[in-house]
């Protein structure tokens, strides 16, 4: 198939171009190359991506209208996987205009450029972040996530609100995807794996928030990109048992899905910096700090619907998966 990937300088959407690739799939990769970090970690994952057959890059902002509907227009995917947006939750305080412009008027043009294209499937990445102030776990995508801790989280669940608002006006199979706080080789340096093992390594002290307390569904970054293609392969259609009397968030009578991609099996962040350390073979001299603002205690996956509707499970062990970055991470840094 033709497949557009949004964000493929990015850590999921590389991978994900990868495999696609490997299956023989055509890929437009889509992505701005912006400085919200390291610009030479994204260069190298897309030189890994240029050097292969059926990739072709495109360096735009899916922001740009003009530019998205001249490339829908042009390549005219049968399908399309949007990962590109502006992540984290703490930057999402620092800078909400960048959310805005990203997250929401960005997958605007992505909806407009599959109505107008006669896309096929919409498969685009929300985040377990939705779940927000929920407390009963794990969580499920039939619960209701109305109450976003941060703008990021808001912004996600903005983009499950209209995806479903083109499914329902225009028959246009979409299909969300809450992904839970993915780890492994080519990750981002804002996350914790990778800030922790560089400051361990360097000898530096790490902060570590809720005193160590908060609790990760860590999802292996294969296991991630194993879910996207099978949901993306698994095209969205009607729920006929839905129901407006008692409406299901997760389903509609559009063609609408949700699914958590998570381990199902959390682990507190102490335990995580244990498993770095031995990894490392050094301590980590820890900050400990209280919960930041927008963070959330915990998360841990229900993943039944997966497993229902396209038989996969993350299964990938912690232990392994940072096993796996830290060996990628002497590598690709030489320490």
């Amino acid at each position: 198939m033709k497949i557009l990937v949004t964000g493929t300088a990015g850590f999921i959407g590389s991978h994900l171009a990868h495999r696609l690739l490997d299956r023989g799939d055509e890929v437009i990769g889509v992505d701005n190359v912006n400085d919200y970090y390291d610009v030479n970690l994204k260069e190298a994952r897309l030189k890994r991506l240029t050097d292969k057959a059926g990739f072709t890059e495109v360096r735009q902002d899916v922001a740009d209208r003009a530019a998205m509907e001249a490339l829908f227009a042009e390549h005219k995917p049968e399908r399309v996987v949007h990962l590109a947006a502006q992540a984290g939750v703490r930057y999402s305080i620092e800078n909400p205009h960048a959310y805005v412009d990203a997250n929401l008027v960005g997958f605007m043009n992505i909806l407009e450029g599959c109505r107008h294209n006669k896309v096929k499937h919409l498969v685009y990445a929300s985040s377990s972040s939705v779940y927000g102030a929920n407390e009963t776990m794990p969580f499920s995508v039939h619960d209701n996530v109305d109450h976003p801790l941060s703008l990021y989280a808001a912004s996600k669940k903005a983009n499950e609100l209209m995806a479903h608002t083109y499914s329902h006006l225009y028959n246009l199979p979409t299909t969300g995807l809450r992904f839970f706080t993915v780890y492994g080789p080519w990750g981002r340096p804002d996350m914790a794996l990778f800030i922790f093992t560089k400051k361990i390594l360097a000898g530096e002290p790490i902060d570590v928030f809720n005193h160590g307390h908060h609790r990760r569904d860590f999802t292996y970054i294969d296991d991630i990109v194993e879910g996207v293609i099978r949901t993306l392969d698994h095209v969205a259609e009607p729920n006929g048992e839905w129901s407006g009397s008692t409406p299901d968030p997760g389903t509609s009578k559009a063609p609408y899905r949700l699914y958590n991609i998570g381990s199902n099996n959390p682990v507190e962040l102490s335990r995580f910096i244990e498993i770095i350390e031995e990894r490392v073979g050094k301590k980590a001299q820890k900050n400990l700090l209280p919960l930041q603002p927008g963070d959330v205690p915990a998360t841990y996956a229900n993943v039944d619907d997966l497993i229902d509707d396209v038989g996969y499970k993350p299964a990938t062990p912690v232990e392994e998966g940072i096993a796996r970055f830290v060996d990628w991470y002497r590598d690709f840094y030489n320490v």
